[in-house]
């Protein structure tokens, strides 16, 4: 297949920099956009209440307790969280639904959410930049240590 055919497909690499990224991924996003089920606020709390009383009640169970472990909230605390992130990662990857379906479940027929998600990507990749030049004098002394390095110090040249 030619590299044009590719192209039309959207198998083939995007038009590069300087060019109009945003186009690209609006492009791209019949194949690669994804929404995504994430709990917020209360629901992320309740879950990690519940992982805390569980691994405390079971560590209890084994004689580890704050008395004997008195570093132990702070081990359960970090868990409990992880454990928490873990299911609604999971959760969050076996719920997943493409652009397309999106649209036609709001009832988007001109397409409007992609327009919203095209002046949003826009945005977002402007302020990354403007963030990424504004920190550009100081990174040669950041990067320094990245250099190659010259010769050991004390050795003859």
């Amino acid at each position: 297949m030619s590299k044009e055919g590719k192209d039309r497909q959207g198998f083939g690499p995007v038009t590069g920099y300087n060019s109009n990224v945003t186009g690209d991924l609006v492009r791209l996003m019949p194949r690669d956009l994804v929404f995504q089920i994430r709990f917020l606020g209360e629901s992320q709390y309740l879950l990690q209440r519940y992982f805390q009383a569980f691994m405390e009640s079971e560590m209890a169970a084994r004689g580890l307790t704050p008395e004997t472990h008195p570093m132990i909230g702070s081990f359960i605390e970090t868990h409990a969280t992880l454990l928490r992130d873990f299911v609604f990662a999971g959760v969050s990857l076996s719920h997943q639904f493409r652009l397309e379906e999106i649209e036609r479940l709001l009832g988007d027929k001109a397409n409007l959410l992609r327009v919203d998600l095209w002046d949003q990507l826009r945005s977002h990749i402007e302020i990354a930049e403007r963030q990424f030049q504004s920190q550009l004098s100081d990174l040669p002394e950041k990067l320094s240590t990245w250099e190659k390095p010259g010769t050991a110090p004390g050795a003859k040249s």
